[in-house]
């Protein structure tokens, strides 16, 4: 194997192992985060199944988005939705062994990244140009934006620009990485700019706002039940409290007697 090879076959598991510990860190987190007040959006679900219909919506739908913004919602859903959408499409390099007759017709799937790119360019565009979007946006908002659109941008010149690489490569340099059974990957500058950016992305999601995704379903404003008036909420933080204090209580009373 080439020294390019072997950088971006240790990049890969570098990445992916940032990206594993990072996430696991952060849903552990937020699974011990203290939700004292009861806080859902209204109207709010009543029952427990009524927050798993709401969290679908959230999840599939963007619900809460398409009631704010119209257009915020056309963006940021084209762009989920093919992103998906790619996501299968790029899955049989990755299959080991036989592909599945189902992935082998993802081949229209390409075309997402047409949505793709109209969404992120409309996503990045609200940060340019609605006031009060750009007040609250950092430098880091910009280059996630920058950087997906790059990697879209790079991924659609190899799909159809003809600037395509040796698909053979690719495939067995992408099932070695599940495999374990490396194999050289193609040279071309722009497939390896797409990879590095792609394995760069998945380095750095743990530290960037793309945790929203797991995020989503730790959010007290979406995964509550509306009953406070029906019952006594108490996070497990206090629970914990009370108990301690009233062991202390105990202790103290004992010693007294």
């Amino acid at each position: 194997m080439s020294l390019t090879s072997i950088f971006f076959t240790f990049f890969f598991y570098i990445s992916v192992l940032i990206f594993i510990t990072g996430v696991s860190y952060k849903i552990v987190q937020y699974w011990q985060t203290p939700a004292p007040l009861k806080i859902p959006i209204a109207p709010a679900p009543l029952n427990r199944s009524g927050v798993l219909m709401r969290i679908a919506r959230e999840v599939f739908l963007f619900q809460s988005l398409f009631k704010a913004s119209k257009w915020t919602w056309i963006f940021g859903w084209s762009f989920h939705f093919a992103l998906v959408l790619l996501f299968f499409r790029h899955l049989v390099y990755f299959w080991p062994g036989e592909i599945p007759t189902i992935l082998l017709k993802t081949e229209p799937l390409k075309y997402a990244a047409y949505p793709l790119i109209f969404g992120l360019l409309g996503l990045l565009g609200r940060r340019f140009f609605v006031d009060r979007v750009r007040y609250i946006s950092a430098p880091s908002d910009y280059l996630m934006l920058l950087l997906l659109i790059v990697i879209g941008g790079s991924g659609m010149l190899m799909t159809f620009a003809q600037n395509h690489p040796n698909m053979l490569l690719v495939k067995n340099f992408a099932e070695g990485l599940i495999t374990f059974n490396w194999s050289e990957l193609p040279s071309e500058l722009l497939f390896l700019a797409h990879i590095f950016l792609v394995f760069l992305l998945i380095a750095i999601f743990p530290i960037s706002k793309l945790l929203h995704a797991p995020g989503i379903f730790f959010s007290p404003t979406l995964n509550q039940v509306d009953n406070a008036r029906k019952k006594r909420h108490i996070s497990q933080w206090a629970k914990n409290k009370e108990s301690h204090k009233k062991i202390d209580l105990e202790q103290n009373s004992d010693e007294d007697k």
